[in-house]
Formats: C-alpha cells, sequence, structure tokens
C-alpha cells in the first residue's frame, strides 16, 4: 500500500458491525473503507471534535492570562446601554 502525502496508517479495531456498515457504504459508493472512515472522522472533527479543540484552545488562553473579566465586560456593556463611552 502506497503512503499518501500528508497521511499516516494507523491501526484500530472496529466492532464488526460498524465495518460492516463502511464495507456496505464503500461498496455503494464506489470507495475504499479508508475513504469512508476519514470521512466520517472528518465529520466528528466538524461537530464534536470542534467543540473538545475550542475548549482546549480556550483553556489555553486562560492559562496564558488571554481573557478578559466577566465584570468588567458587563460594566463596559452597561456603559455603552446608557449612551456613556465604553
Amino acid at each position: 500500500m502506497t503512503k499518501s502525502p500528508g497521511s499516516e496508517s494507523v491501526t484500530l479495531r472496529i466492532p464488526s458491525d460498524i465495518l460492516a456498515n463502511i464495507e456496505t457504504i464503500a461498496e455503494a459508493t464506489d470507495r475504499s473503507r479508508s475513504n469512508v472512515i476519514v470521512r466520517a472522522l472528518k465529520t466528528y472533527l466538524l461537530n464534536e471534535g470542534a467543540d473538545i479543540l475550542a475548549a482546549i484552545r480556550g483553556r489555553d488562553q486562560i492559562a496564558a492570562g488571554d481573557y478578559e473579566d466577566l465584570d468588567d465586560v458587563i460594566a463596559d456593556l452597561d456603559k455603552i446601554i446608557a449612551g456613556e463611552a465604553a
């Protein structure tokens, strides 16, 4: 098997029922099992995975001191609402 540029080989165990579904989809779409699995992983990363990655980035920003105090933000909003410059 040739390695695609920018890709890595991974070994994993997949439950038989899920693998059967992957194979059915691969055959129906004339795609490889690998293609179906990669597309499924990309979908995961766009949804639940994106939320997890955003939380990690947020924690890193807080740890680096890159955040705004909520009380300061509320005070600024109160000034804006009152017509004062924030």
